[in-house]
């Protein structure tokens, strides 16, 4: 089976029809009947796992068995619509893919729809499914969420199996999920998470000020920080500025650990982007990696001084609305640096981040994320369902 016997409409974002041989949902349980939306790296028993790339996918066998997530999700009623597409090997945030195409943004067509879980997101925007089940790593699940105007959440680092998937950087891995509506955000943790009620009331709300200013959007971000008596605060500056090329490292020299003895045998056909990045994981050196690990250690420690003073911290998720499609690479390449400021501080902590789709610019929506401690993510959730009541 190869995805060209399969392949849909890529404006949707889907790669894969169900396959016969996947038992059929349950007709009740805590997601009945919502549809889902699978990106293509998780593995489904009888069907292909691309990763996005058509030398991965040929170079691999059919998997025998499914994601303990995805099984977990059909047992409990959802309704497997099929599979999307991913951004190759799951490493750009664009949402571009050379070899299956750039699924269409339905909510601002002339941009990018954002990836690395690009199909995901679009199924679900374009009302073709109600769940979109995908990864984050430096803000695949946050990054389509925002220029999609949907929910999307990035759990705590660890909190579900990265196991029967193609993985891509396992210190920050995360399997999460996006949603139109927080009713559903909220139905996938009751499914997922479990666990159990929480306390939303009274939570002190702390805003990045330093990142806000980095945000095209930051008037209406500062208007809403006014309105629910969020807390201004600052990580430094001479932090923040390393921020984006520490994660790039840690996460490059994970990339190359994990992929680099298939990438050297096959030699695949890679974007351009894409293969430059994975070139420069190749050359990063141990003196790299020690710098980049000392700046990841001292943002965990001022997150965490920020954090006794807090509940929630509020910050911009991308730098405003998606980037147009006709963006030259070089422009997409600086803005790429901006946005992993934004999204590695999450990644490089490992805590739960919810993007929350607030407002719309020049007729693209953008938003904010709420950052919460670890295992926060139901609180996160609730938290954003209290706000926007």
């Amino acid at each position: 089976m190869s995805f060209s016997t399969i392949h849909q409409d890529p404006r949707f974002g889907f790669l894969a029809l169900p396959n016969p041989a996947i038992p059929v949902s349950s007709r009740s349980g805590k997601l009945a009947g919502m549809r889902l939306a699978v990106k293509d790296l998780f593995h489904i028993s009888g069907l292909p796992t691309g990763a996005g790339n058509p030398q991965w996918l040929a170079t691999h066998d059919i998997p025998f068995d499914t994601h303990e997530v995805v099984e977990h999700m059909l047992s409990e009623g959802s309704v497997f619509v099929g599979k999307t597409m991913t951004d190759e090997l799951a490493y750009s945030l664009n949402g571009q893919n050379k070899h299956y195409g750039t699924p269409q943004n339905p909510i601002a067509p002339n941009r990018l729809p954002g990836g690395s879980s690009s199909g995901s997101a679009v199924a679900v925007a374009a009302n073709k499914a109600d769940i979109g089940l995908g990864t984050d790593t430096g803000g695949s699940i946050r990054v389509p969420a925002s220029y999609n105007g949907l929910y999307g959440l990035r759990p705590t680092h660890n909190r579900l199996s990265v196991e029967k998937m193609v993985g891509l950087a396992p210190s920050f891995d995360t399997v999460g999920w996006l949603t139109r509506h927080i009713e559903d955000m909220e139905a996938v943790a009751d499914c997922l998470l479990q666990d159990g009620l929480v306390n939303v009331q009274n939570l002190k709300l702390g805003i990045l000020t330093n990142f806000v200013e980095l945000a095209s959007h930051q008037p209406s971000i500062n208007a809403w920080a006014e309105q629910h008596g969020a807390i201004a605060l600052t990580l430094p500056n001479n932090l923040v500025k390393h921020l984006s090329e520490s994660f790039r490292v840690l996460q490059g020299y994970e990339i190359w650990k994990t992929h680099g003895r298939w990438i050297e045998k096959h030699q695949p056909d890679f974007a351009t982007d894409i293969r430059q990045r994975l070139d420069s994981c190749k050359n990063i050196t141990q003196e790299q990696i020690t710098q980049a690990t000392v700046v990841q250690k001292q943002l965990v420690s001022a997150v965490n001084k920020l954090f006794e003073h807090i509940d929630v911290l509020v910050i911009p998720t991308t730098p405003g609305i998606a980037p147009l499609l006709s963006t030259p690479e070089s422009e997409l390449a600086d803005y790429r640096v901006k946005l992993l400021t934004m999204t590695s501080v999450a990644s490089l902590t490992g805590l739960p981040q919810l993007h929350v789709p607030l407002f719309v610019q020049n007729d693209a929506p953008c938003g904010i994320s709420l950052i919460g401690l670890k295992h926060s993510d139901r609180q996160l959730i609730q938290l954003a369902k209290k706000l926007g009541k």
